[in-house]
């Protein structure tokens, strides 16, 4: 089996990119690597390679891992576009985009092998079609590859980030100016291995850089500012993990209700404010726009997301 590395997966470790790709412990994919079984665009690696958006990854052998159990589950699915090459879907906030630790059943990977079968294979496995992720609360705009040449083809787009990404967030504060470009490194936290982190490359007394943070930019432009909190508009120059919510922390303006990297500023807000803010259920983004090229027609095509009915609510809650 073999699957391309996509944008966000882009600086991780070969060992532990497969184990999370394949939901296996990570001393059992070392010894797939050790034994030859693993490649990378067609060569041998190190489990401590670091991978970058497009690699081929192959798994090879006799005892080859099977497709992490992925079953077809009936589901609903909001249809934005679909055709011969590829599905665009409006994916709703507690949906995974696909399986794993503790999560076997249930996601968005199951309910497309139901409604599009063709996609089994497709992406690598566990991954039917998918080529990129939006996190489990985050929703919005998500495209699907039917097809092994519309997923190497986005894959590839999405790579040499030729795919535009648009996003709308509320965040705490008022940004200053109000548009703007963060371009900021990000790399796991070395403090907690699960989050992610503004990381400067470290540079040794030598002077020779070492492995540090990935480059990373995000453009944001404000939209409406009202009673401390405000709506922005955000563009994704690159797609690193938690990408949005980490530069907005870094800034000063976190989302409101992320549970990882909010802050409880709703404390110093209007009282009439302090539920709604408190008690918002997930972080305030939506991917509301994705564009690029077409795989079939070679057309450029743009697909958008209403702005679901939660986030409108609380913005009308903050405006009064």
């Amino acid at each position: 089996m073999s699957w391309h590395v996509a944008d966000e997966e882009a600086g991780e470790r070969l060992d532990r990119h497969l184990a999370g790709r394949l939901d296996v412990a990570r001393n059992r994919v070392r010894r797939w690597i050790d034994e030859g079984r693993v490649t990378v665009n067609g060569a041998a690696a190190k489990p401590s390679s670091l991978l970058r958006a497009g690699d081929e990854v192959a798994v090879e052998g006799p005892d080859e891992p099977p497709d992490a159990g992925l079953e077809p589950e009936a589901g609903e699915l909001a249809v934005i576009h679909e055709d011969a090459d590829l599905a665009v879907i409006d994916k709703p906030a507690g949906l995974a985009v696909h399986p794993g630790a503790g999560r076997t059943s249930g996601t968005l990977a199951h309910h497309l092998l139901h409604r599009y079968p063709e996609t089994a294979g497709v992406g690598g496995p566990g991954r039917p079609g998918i080529v990129h992720r939006l996190d489990r609360d985050t929703t919005g705009v998500l495209v699907i590859a039917r097809t092994d040449r519309t997923c190497r083809a986005l894959v590839a787009a999405f790579a040499a980030r030729e795919v535009e990404k648009t996003y709308v967030a509320i965040v705490y504060g008022t940004p200053r100016p109000p548009v703007g470009r963060v371009e900021l490194p990000i790399g796991r936290d070395p403090r907690d291995r699960k989050r992610m982190a503004v990381i400067p490359p470290p540079i040794p007394p030598n002077g020779a850089a070492r492995p540090g943070g990935r480059p990373a930019a995000t453009r944001y432009r404000t939209l409406e500012t009202a009673h401390g909190v405000s709506r922005l508009e955000l563009g994704l120059e690159t797609g690193r993990t938690h990408q949005i919510r980490v530069h907005l922390k870094a800034i000063g303006h976190p989302l409101v209700g992320d549970p990882v990297y909010g802050e409880a500023r709703w404390r110093g807000l209007e009282r009439r404010l302090q539920r709604p803010l408190r008690d918002f259920p997930r972080p305030a983004l939506h991917a509301f726009r994705l564009a690029f090229v077409h795989p079939g027609t070679g057309e450029r095509v743009a697909f958008t997301a209403p702005v679901p009915e939660d986030m409108e609510r609380l913005w009308r809650e903050v405006v009064g």
